[in-house]
């Protein structure tokens, strides 16, 4: 009995203490702001349609993975600049976007996380998607995008592909 109230006095003090101790907020680095910078300019460029600004921010060697349904012809893996405008090109084709909201952006190092909601009008079939999450996982290097990680709700893109 004696073991028992030594062992929650114990516990009490610690969590006393550990609940007293004052938070502290999170600073971010110069590298982290730099690639949260990157990542932000390179979606706006590609909001914009600045192929330059976009080319610019891109690393030679860039790596862009949209990940879902195979039978959308955005969906894939795409390595090099060239390959990334050409499949920018194939996905300017078949998709519009017609709502974007980035709702929560992170930032640690080279990587950065993107979230929000978007909603899409597929061009040969004129469905329009209802509004869907999005993530994004990107990684920067030297000032350039190197990893551009997509991730969508591609059943209901799909969905609005195949539509007739």
């Amino acid at each position: 009995m004696h073991r028992r109230q030594l062992l929650a006095a114990s516990a009490a003090a610690a969590t006393g203490i550990a609940l007293s101790a004052p938070a502290t907020a999170q600073t971010t680095g110069d590298a982290t702001q730099a690639s949260f910078d990157t990542v932000m300019a390179f979606m706006g460029a590609m909001g914009g349609g600045d192929m330059d600004a976009m080319g610019a921010l891109m690393a030679d060697d860039m790596v862009w993975q949209n990940e879902g349904d195979p039978a959308l012809p955005w969906i894939g893996t795409w390595e090099g600049k060239e390959a990334i405008f050409g499949f920018l090109g194939t996905f300017s084709q078949n998709v519009q976007v017609t709502q974007w909201e980035n709702q929560n952006a992170f930032a640690s190092g080279d990587k950065v996380a993107v979230f929000g909601r978007m909603k899409l009008r597929l061009t040969a079939s004129g469905a329009e998607t209802d509004a869907f999450t999005f993530a994004l996982r990107a990684k920067v290097r030297n000032g350039q995008v190197v990893l551009w990680n997509w991730f969508e709700d591609t059943y209901a893109v799909s969905q609005a592909f195949h539509a007739t």
